[in-house]
């Protein structure tokens, strides 16, 4: 698990993780896949998903980089607030996911291209309890939906895409309601990590792939300037 070594024990010295030696794993592959048959619109001017994807270091990038999205922070979604902290996550027993809050105005990019950029760029929705060299439920593919709506249009979408088998193996994507739990922002030192350590051995091999296939594969959704936590 180089992600524990890199991330969840090295994080005080950051900078000197990139010197480590990286195993041979690489970046998640990125799918082209079609956006949902079903999303309707909403003309609310806000609208808020939780996603579990993996590292959460790589999600919240991707979407940082997403126009129309307002804010996106990363956390921990799935288990009791009491345990919702980096080291105790890190054990898998807190049954919280490594997930990212994605705050969007839906007039400006819809809740299906919010799916259609999980599901194709974000991370491989076919690995269970995993992402590359990342394994534990912690980094399980989850959507922590907050309406009978959200859970509607991603159940569609997952059988859709399945159907379609653009993917070697089915999806395993967990449909999961954000309630009774909460999502709970993750340590600041977290928050924008992509951003502020674009040359640390971790983000370099496994989560700028993500934000350039992003911006290859939907040029007309990137900005160039991401939205920060810092920032706010």
């Amino acid at each position: 698990m180089m992600k524990n070594i890199l991330c969840k024990y090295a994080v005080p010295f950051v900078l000197a993780a990139s010197a480590l030696t990286m195993p041979a794993f690489a970046a998640e592959s990125a799918f082209r896949i079609p956006p949902p048959k079903s999303a309707p619109a909403n003309n609310a001017a806000t609208e808020t998903v939780v996603l579990a994807g993996g590292c959460f270091w790589g999600v919240q990038a991707v979407f940082q980089h997403t126009l129309g999205v307002t804010s996106a922070v990363s956390g921990y979604a799935g288990g009791a607030k009491e345990t919702a902290r980096y080291e105790m996550v890190g054990s898998g027993s807190t049954g919280h996911a490594e997930s990212v809050k994605v705050t969007f105005d839906p007039r400006k990019v819809s809740y299906g291209k919010i799916l259609q950029i999980y599901f194709s760029v974000v991370h491989d929705p076919t690995q269970l309890n995993r992402q590359g060299p990342d394994s534990g439920t912690q980094y399980r593919s989850a959507i922590f939906y907050q309406s009978d709506e959200q859970k509607r249009v991603a159940a569609d979408y997952i059988a859709q895409l399945d159907a379609a088998k653009i993917y070697p193996a089915r999806i395993v994507t967990q449909l999961t309601p954000l309630a009774p739990t909460a999502f709970y922002a993750a340590e600041d030192y977290h928050q924008d990590f992509a951003t502020l350590h674009p040359t640390q051995g971790y983000i370099a091999r496994f989560d700028l792939p993500k934000i350039e296939n992003f911006k290859q594969m939907f040029p007309s959704d990137y900005r160039a300037a991401p939205v920060l936590v810092s920032s706010k």
